[in-house]
């Protein structure tokens, strides 16, 4: 099972260490969370300015909130992102469910599900290089990026065999079994070959005990809800078994989502890694 990190987004200034440090490390992948209402940077940006700091690593969106965007733009930067970086950049996507981001974008939030599937019914066209009508030219680059899906409910998880490559799920790992055959059915259901990528999400803050409290400082202002903070694994034993449980479950990959911004944290994760 590969390892990447979730990035942390307390202090935009330190990305660019904690990228460097990661590609020059075992990890595999460099997720980074969105949001409109929060002061976080905007993954399409961050990760594009991270692939020019990078040389191998693998840069994602953790889940990018497509509804709250103009459909032919985003297919074209993610297309875009995915050409420059030499083809190391995942799509994660998603819906989101926090009202306030959709109030920001002047975006319908009860219909965002129905909005992300005719967003992608599109995208797949451009990244074909087929026009979105007849009195428009295609828009390039005609480059498809690796999509992978987030989310709970089984409507949501069944866009993995329609439209995606993969599946990343979070929360608690009681849930991940659920998730993780949710998105296996959906593969079977849509007549894919093979089998869809899994993906595994991890809240981490390994260190003296003053990075663990920051980390559930930040993860506590993101979500707005001190509970996520009771999920932060704190410990190399018990990132070990957790590790080892997502592992189980047939995991592809693990992120470990590392919310304070002290880069030492790299090198404390690093050392856990086979």
């Amino acid at each position: 099972m590969k390892i990447g990190l979730g990035l942390p987004i307390g202090d935009p200034a330190v990305l660019l260490t904690w990228a460097r440090r990661a590609d020059a490390g075992p990890f595999s992948a460099l997720g980074l969370l969105d949001r409109l209402v929060f002061d976080n940077p905007e993954p399409l940006v961050a990760l594009a300015t991270i692939a020019g700091a990078t040389q191998r690593i693998r840069i994602q969106t953790e889940v990018l909130l497509a509804p709250l965007r103009q459909t032919p733009l985003l297919a074209k930067q993610s297309a875009t992102l995915a050409q420059l970086s030499g083809n190391r950049f995942t799509l994660g996507i998603g819906v989101g469910a926090r009202e306030d981001d959709f109030l920001a974008a002047e975006a319908d939030f009860q219909h965002r599900g129905r909005t992300l599937d005719s967003q992608l019914h599109l995208m797949h066209r451009l990244w074909a290089g087929e026009p979105r009508s007849g009195e428009v030219a295609p828009i390039g680059p005609a480059v498809r990026p690796e999509i992978l899906f987030g989310g709970f409910a089984p409507a949501a998880i069944d866009r993995v065999g329609r439209w995606g490559d993969g599946f990343l799920a979070a929360g608690p790992l009681h849930h991940v079994e659920t998730t993780f055959g949710l998105a296996e059915t959906s593969w079977k259901t849509h007549g894919r070959p093979g089998k869809p990528r899994l993906v595994g999400q991890l809240n981490a803050a390994l260190g003296p005990d003053e990075v663990a409290d920051e980390a559930r400082t930040e993860i506590t202002a993101y979500y707005g809800n001190a509970d996520f903070a009771n999920t932060m694994v704190t410990t190399p034993a018990d990132l070990k078994a957790h590790l080892q449980h997502l592992e189980s479950l047939g995991a592809d990959e693990a992120i470990l989502y590392c919310w304070s911004p002290n880069p030492d944290q790299v090198d404390h994760i690093t050392d856990l890694v086979p």
